[in-house]
C-alpha cells in the first residue's frame, strides 16, 4: 500500500495523568497520508485515551499533538468535518431509513466540500461501498448486527475523511462481510489517500490491514513497525517446510531467502508443496506484551523501537 508525504497525525512526548495516575508515558508516533495504523495493546493500555485525545474529545496533560496539523484541543467545525470516526457501540438511530439517514447526516458535511475532496459522498455510491444496497429503505432498527455494523462504518466515512477513526470496525462480520470491508479499507487509503487509524483485538485483521503496528502498554509505545518487521525482530528464525520424493522436510533458520535459493539450486523443480513461516503478530504481540507485563526486557523493547522506525 502505498503511503503520501504529508504527515497527518504528528504526536510527541504525549502524557495523561487522572489524579496521581499516568496512563500514558510520552507517547510518540506519526502517521502518513495513506497510511493504515492498527493500534494494539491489552485492556486499560491507554488505547481509548489516546483515540480521544486526537479526536479533541479529551484534553491532554502535557506532549505535542497535531492531527490534520490542528491542535485538536483547538480544532474547529471545519476541522472536525475532515475527521471520520467509526465508534464500537451502536448508535441509536433505529426509526431511521438508510438512505434517509444518509442524506441528512451528508448535508452537514457539503459548506466544507472542497475542489481537491468533495463532500459528502454520494449516497447511493456510499450504500453500495458498505454493502447496504438491498437495505437502502430498510429502517435501520431492522437490519441484523452485521448490516446495523455496515451502516455504523457509513455514517463514519459519509463526509469523505481525510483522517478515519476506526474502533473494532467488523465487530459481529461475517467472514465475507468482513472481506468486503478490508476491501474497502484498502480503497479508502490507496485510492483517496485516507490515513487510518483502527484499534481491533482481531490481530489476523490488522495484519491484514495496516502498514504498520503500534503496540501500547502499560501506558507506553512498546513496538512500532510493520508486522513483518516486528516479527523478525522478535522470532529471528522462519520455520522452512517442503516435500521431497513425498517426504515431508522441516528447517529452523535465520536466513530463510537463502536457504530456499540453495533448497531449489539443489532439488530443483522436485521441490513441493514449500511453506515458509515467521512468527506471527499474534506470536509477536503476545511475547512483547508478555516481556513488557513480566518487567523483563524493557530496554530491549525501547531500543526495538528505535531499530523498527
Amino acid at each position: 500500500m502505498s503511503v503520501g508525504e504529508g504527515v497527518v497525525l504528528d504526536v510527541e512526548n504525549l502524557r495523561m495523568r487522572y489524579g496521581t495516575r499516568d496512563v500514558l508515558h510520552d507517547v510518540s508516533f506519526q502517521a502518513h497520508r495513506g497510511e493504515v495504523l492498527a493500534l494494539l495493546g491489552p485492556n486499560g493500555a491507554g488505547k481509548t485515551t489516546t483515540i480521544e485525545i486526537l479526536e479533541g474529545f479529551r484534553m491532554r496533560s502535557a506532549g505535542r499533538v497535531e492531527v490534520l496539523g490542528v491542535d485538536p484541543a483547538h480544532g474547529d467545525e471545519a476541522w472536525r468535518a475532515r475527521l471520520g470516526v467509526v465508534l464500537q457501540s451502536w448508535r441509536d438511530h433505529g426509526k431511521w431509513r438508510v438512505r434517509e439517514l444518509l442524506d441528512y447526516l451528508g448535508m452537514f458535511y457539503a459548506p466544507y466540500s472542497t475542489s481537491a475532496i468533495q463532500r459528502p459522498w454520494n449516497t447511493d455510491e456510499l450504500i453500495a461501498a458498505v454493502g447496504l444496497t438491498e437495505h437502502t429503505d430498510a429502517k435501520a432498527m431492522t437490519l441484523s448486527g452485521g448490516q446495523r455494523r455496515r451502516l455504523d462504518v457509513a455514517i463514519g466515512i459519509v463526509g469523505r475523511p481525510e483522517l478515519l477513526f476506526l474502533d473494532e470496525p467488523t465487530a459481529g462480520f461475517d467472514p465475507q462481510a468482513r472481506r468486503e470491508f478490508h476491501d474497502l479499507v484498502h480503497r479508502l487509503a490507496d485510492d483517496d489517500h485516507t490515513t487510518i487509524l483502527l484499534t481491533t483485538h482481531d490481530l489476523d485483521e490488522a495484519e491484514k490491514l495496516a502498514d504498520r503496528i503500534l503496540i501500547l502498554a502499560g501506558g507506553r509505545i512498546i513496538a512500532d513497525g510493520s508486522a513483518d518487521q516486528l516479527s523478525r525482530r522478535i522470532a529471528g528464525e522462519a520455520e522452512v517446510k517442503w516435500t521431497h520424493d513425498g517426504q515431508r522436510f522441516v528447517h529452523t533458520t535465520t536466513e530463510s531467502t537463502k536457504f530456499v535459493y540453495e533448497l531449489f539450486q539443489q532439488f530443483g523443480e522436485s521441490v513441493e508443496e514449500l511453506e515458509v513461516r515467521r512468527a506471527s503478530l499474534e506470536d509477536t504481540y503476545m511475547t512483547l506484551v508478555q516481556r513488557f507485563e513480566s518487567g523483563q526486557g524493557d530496554t530491549e523493547l525501547r531500543s526495538l523501537e528505535e531499530v523498527v522506525r
